[in-house]
């Protein structure tokens, strides 16, 4: 997701999250202690239509392709544009924009399930729950669940998301729970499972986001040490 500088209070106390992690996970507590306080900051709040909008123009593509995409998009419609906007513009424009055909086809998708009422309104949204929220978005062409998954932990602030197929959460996990040679960069086989990911996020409920937060800085802190043998000045 984009952060644009407009950051929003989180719906939840991130010293409560803090405490329950310390206290129900002794290397996680740990971690925790290495990477610092929790400073996760909402993006700015979006429409579902407006956020999967720019999730689909951002899929596959470096930051600095996909935010000149983005860019050229909303100036040609002056900002967001609206569903039925999307929906009736020609492809060739979009295309023109850079935009391409498979994402043109993902983007008047969402157009349409947002009329309809698939995608629900931003009201709509904030009641539903996380497993209402990742069965109604998924059914937008190109949207798959871990793309709904960040919109809940970085959009919505949800406190109890745990992506178990995010690269980043699996090796972060793999860092802190798993013994790892150190002589060689992680390969796929160290990567832990969903299925031990969920069983020891049992102990993180009901704040998995925050969890999956410090197991991204655990990537962090492994790509920031210094070597051995190597000086640090």
């Amino acid at each position: 997701m984009i952060h644009d500088g407009r950051s929003r209070k989180l719906p939840f106390d991130p010293d409560e999250a803090l405490a329950h992690l310390r206290e129900n996970d002794a290397k996680l507590g740990a971690l925790i202690d290495r990477a610092g306080p929790f400073t996760l900051r909402l993006d700015s709040l979006q429409s579902p239509f407006e956020s999967l909008l720019e999730s689909i123009l951002y899929q596959q593509l470096n930051g600095k392709a996909a935010a000149t995409i983005h860019r050229r998009v909303r100036e040609y419609y002056g900002g967001n544009p609206a569903p039925q906007l999307l929906l009736d513009t020609p492809d060739e424009v979009l295309r023109a924009a850079g935009v391409s055909g498979n994402k043109s086809r993902a983007l008047k998708d969402l157009a349409a399930r947002t009329l309809d009422g698939t995608v629900p309104t931003h009201a709509a949204i904030r009641k539903m729950s996380d497993a209402e929220i990742v069965e109604r978005l998924t059914e937008v062409r190109g949207i798959g669940p871990w793309t709904v998954e960040m919109l809940l932990i970085f959009r919505m602030g949800r406190p109890d998301v745990l992506p178990v197929t995010d690269y980043g959460v699996r090796k972060g996990f793999a860092l802190t729970f798993q013994r790892v040679p150190k002589t060689r960069p992680l390969a796929a086989e160290d990567l832990p499972k969903p299925d031990v990911l969920l069983k020891r996020g049992k102990r993180w409920a009901p704040f998995r986001s925050v969890a999956s937060w410090y197991l991204w800085r655990a990537c962090d802190l492994a790509k920031n040490a210094v070597p051995a043998g190597r000086s640090s000045q």
